[in-house]
């Protein structure tokens, strides 16, 4: 067998959840399923409940935590809020949380290592008539199941899982911008496995798009830059989805986080390694004793948020990051950097810098006569540089006094930001 393979069947082997896992998720779902059906037939609610997700589509990955789809479809005449009528429904469930997202869902926990999400979603004939991509998921499961029946394919799509997951590519979420579960499913299939996805993403040339249509619901590809709307043809692959035609299945998916996985199928082709499908943790350590020899400042901040964790919380908190970014390279050379978002709350920030030894400060046009005498007022030394007086200043401040200082000058900003807390840690 060739070392690719060999590593593909060790991977495998530990990405497949044991037995044991499979066995205790079945027992604890047909529990629940037969309380939540006698509920809904009480309520004489017009519900259909249907098992989604990577459980529903034999693609599930061995976990730390398992989160297990089960989807409400409202019937068309159902009146008032979906997700108010789904909290009513599990009124009576132990350790039920509410989720808050495009549109609210609920978990339930049902062990240290496995919870249930209830998303309500509308029971919709065309797929025109959603109001929320939730309300396609029964088409995605219908379609996969349907078009994925060979074992191979569906193992070499936990591989794909695992790679992505392992290199910080897996799901849709703003704060990851990587590829969904359902879009990974569509693309191992389109190139028949693993390793040839993952082969014709190598060979890929840098900002070239790639426009696939499985079920060829579009002419050519011309006809999909020109029938989609333009917010849909951003991302560097165009997957349409194969139940939906106006629909981008990869819309989310960032050119910053596609060239990251572009880069690692071309390490792992040019040298295949297990390493390839581990988590790699960030050495914080080992990275401030770097900085420290080089004589540049370490920092590790944390940052919470007022809004609910989830998909929400994780994009503000890297919003703020990237905001925070910008303000420290004003006055500092950033030369390591890193977000970690916990899937709370509350992220960690850390930057390794170098002081810059002065910043330019742009002032008023020269023309400008009134602002220009405040301007020179408060900067002795002042030239003219594009018809704009500036001066040079020194910066006198670590990153550590810089942070502090910022915080008070910027504690309204921070706040419409959603921010409630930034600490050194």
């Amino acid at each position: 067998m060739k070392k690719e393979d060999l590593i593909l069947r060790e991977v495998l082997e530990r990405v497949e959840p044991p037995k044991e896992d499979l066995d205790f998720i079945k027992g604890k779902l047909k529990e629940f399923l037969k309380r939540l059906n006698s509920k809904i037939n009480s309520s004489k609610l017009d519900i259909e409940v249907f098992i989604g997700g990577s459980y529903a589509k034999k693609t599930l990955i061995k976990k730390y935590k398992y989160d297990i789809d089960i989807f409400l479809r409202f019937g068309k005449n159902h009146k008032g809020d979906i997700s108010e009528s789904t909290k009513k429904l599990l009124g009576n469930f132990k350790e039920v949380f509410l989720v808050h997202g495009s549109r609210d869902y609920f978990n339930i926990k049902i062990s240290p290592s496995a919870f249930f999400e209830i998303v309500p979603v509308a029971r919709v004939k065309n797929p025109s008539e959603a109001e929320n991509i939730t309300d396609l998921s029964f088409s995605h499961v219908k379609y996969i199941n349907k078009k994925i029946k060979n074992k191979k394919i569906l193992d070499d799509i936990r591989i794909a899982k695992a790679f992505c997951h392992a290199n910080n590519c897996y799901g849709a979420e703003s704060y990851i911008r990587g590829f969904s579960g359902y879009g990974l499913e569509l693309l191992v299939y389109h190139y028949k496995g693993f390793l040839k996805f993952i082969r014709a993403i190598a060979k890929s040339k840098p900002k070239e798009k790639i426009i696939i249509d499985i079920e060829k619901q579009h002419k050519n590809k011309s006809s999909i830059l020109l029938d989609l709307n333009e917010s849909k043809l951003q991302s560097p692959i165009i997957l349409i989805d194969p139940t939906y035609k106006q629909r981008n299945v990869l819309a989310a998916l960032s050119d910053k986080t596609f060239e990251r996985f572009r880069k690692e199928c071309q390490k792992f082709l040019k040298s295949p390694s297990i390493e390839s499908f581990e988590e790699s943790e960030i050495d914080l350590e080992q990275i401030k004793n770097h900085a420290n020899k080089n004589k540049q400042e370490f920092i590790l901040l944390e940052a919470k948020t007022t809004k609910p964790e989830g998909d929400v919380a994780g994009s503000k908190l890297l919003k703020f990051y990237n905001h925070l970014e910008g303000e420290i390279s004003n006055f500092f050379e950033i030369k390591n950097k890193g977000f970690d978002y916990n899937d709370q709350k509350s992220a960690k920030y850390f930057f390794v810098v170098k002081q810059k030894k002065e910043i330019l400060i742009k002032g008023p046009f020269s023309e400008d006569k009134i602002n220009v005498q405040k301007f020179k007022k408060k900067h002795k030394s002042t030239f003219v540089k594009d018809k704009k007086v500036c001066a040079k200043v020194k910066v006198n401040s670590n990153l550590r006094e810089f942070i502090q200082k910022w915080k008070i000058k910027n504690s309204k900003r921070i706040k419409e930001m959603y921010i409630e807390g930034l600490e050194i840690v």
